[in-house]
C-alpha cells in the first residue's frame, strides 16, 4: 500500500519592517506650524507602502493628518510636508507616527520639540 502525504502551509502574514521616521523639520508661520517629515519604508508597490503620517499632541490626539496616496519603491528615503497644522497654545511638543497600509500605525513615535 502507498501513502501520499500532502502538506498544506497555512499563509501566515508577514510583518516587514515599519516605517521609520529619519528626521522631522518643524516650523510655525501666521499661527500655524509645518512638518517636513522623511520617512523609509521597505515599500512592494501598491501592496505594502508607507501610506501615511499623523502629528499626535502628547495625549495622542491628532493634530493633523498627511495621506500617501502611492508607494515610493524607487524613492528612499523620501520626505513629504503638512502645512496648516493647528498647535494649541502651551503646546512644547508633538509626536509624529507613521502608517503603512499592511501593518497600520507604527508603535514608535518620534517627539518633536516646537521652538
Amino acid at each position: 500500500m502507498r501513502y501520499v502525504i500532502l502538506c498544506t502551509f497555512l499563509a501566515s502574514p508577514t510583518l516587514a519592517d515599519p516605517p521609520t521616521i529619519e528626521q522631522v523639520n518643524a516650523s510655525s508661520s501666521g499661527g500655524s506650524w509645518r512638518f517636513d517629515v522623511t520617512i523609509r519604508h521597505p515599500d512592494t508597490g501598491w501592496d505594502h507602502y508607507a501610506d501615511g503620517w499623523r502629528v499626535l499632541d502628547m495625549d495622542g490626539n491628532e493634530l493633523g493628518m498627511r495621506v500617501l496616496h502611492h508607494p515610493h519603491e524607487t524613492e528612499q528615503p523620501f520626505t513629504r510636508s503638512l502645512g496648516g497644522v493647528a498647535i494649541p497654545d502651551g503646546t512644547s511638543q508633538v509626536q509624529i507616527q507613521a502608517r503603512c497600509s499592511v501593518d497600520g500605525w507604527a508603535d514608535e513615535t518620534i517627539v518633536v520639540p516646537l521652538n
